[in-house]
């Protein structure tokens, strides 16, 4: 006040948040303010080819709000195009010579348990279990028996918590049982990557309801920090979209 000093905010997006709140001061043509927006293909020192290859290894948000500089709600759909991506044929049978994978989620009471086999050769889901109630020795029994039917090269199981010990006890047994241990780092890769799977018509998806309710729920919300967090909406489940997200990263 006393030197009627300037400030020069720079950042990008982060959900409308101050800087959205600063940014609006100057569309409400507030005096004094000024705003400028530049997309990343605006700067000239950025090779236009790998902008091209960023935008097919991103999903549609990420795009929008790091690279396009756009303003976005701090809550919103993660996973985009799932109906149309509901294509995987009912019924099918283990085929010789194909090879599959899956992706395990550990539940028991409140939770589910899920596991979701792919054809990694097609990029299709073959197969989807889901069931809560049971011991962890009948839940093992039950996987066993997915396993010899589908024969899965491996199965990329949620370590966290209560599934260490029991994918230990599956590793004893001789299943192809790897542990995946979901962090605030680890985990956005996981979903991001399912959701560009999905947006690109890249796997297809069994018309499961139970499968196909979880997708179109599961929510992306801003942190104070600047980062997100994938999460199912409360009092709902997210456990054959983990299970989904472990089968594409298998």
């Amino acid at each position: 006040l006393d030197r009627q000093g300037r400030a020069l905010m720079l950042s990008s997006p982060n959900g409308r948040n101050w800087f959205y709140q600063a940014h609006q001061m100057s569309v409400q043509r507030r005096r004094s303010w000024r705003s400028y927006h530049f997309t990343t293909a605006d700067n000239p020192f950025i090779d236009s080819a790998e902008l091209d290859s960023i935008r097919t290894q991103v999903p549609e948000r990420i795009w929008r709000e790091e690279y396009l500089a756009e303003f976005l709600d701090d809550l919103g759909q993660v996973f985009r195009g799932i109906q149309a991506a509901a294509t995987a044929p009912l019924a099918a049978e283990p085929q010789p010579g194909t090879r599959y994978v899956a992706g395990l989620d550990w539940g028991r009471e409140t939770d589910y348990t899920a596991i979701i086999v792919m054809d990694a050769d097609r990029k299709a889901v073959v197969s989807i279990d889901r069931f809560n109630g049971l011991s962890w020795s009948l839940q093992r029994a039950r996987l066993t028996a997915l396993v010899e039917r589908w024969q899965p090269t491996v199965i990329w199981a949620e370590s966290n918590s209560i599934g260490g010990p029991n994918i230990e006890a599956l590793q004893q047994d001789g299943l192809p049982v790897r542990a995946f241990t979901t962090t605030a780092r680890s985990k956005p890769d996981l979903i991001e990557s399912l959701a560009l799977g999905i947006e690109r018509a890249e796997l297809a998806l069994l018309p499961d309801e139970s499968l196909l309710g979880e997708l179109a729920a599961y929510r992306l919300e801003r942190l104070p920090a600047g980062g997100y967090r994938y999460s199912a909406p409360e009092g709902l489940h997210d456990d054959l979209v983990i299970a989904l997200a472990l089968a594409w990263y298998a």
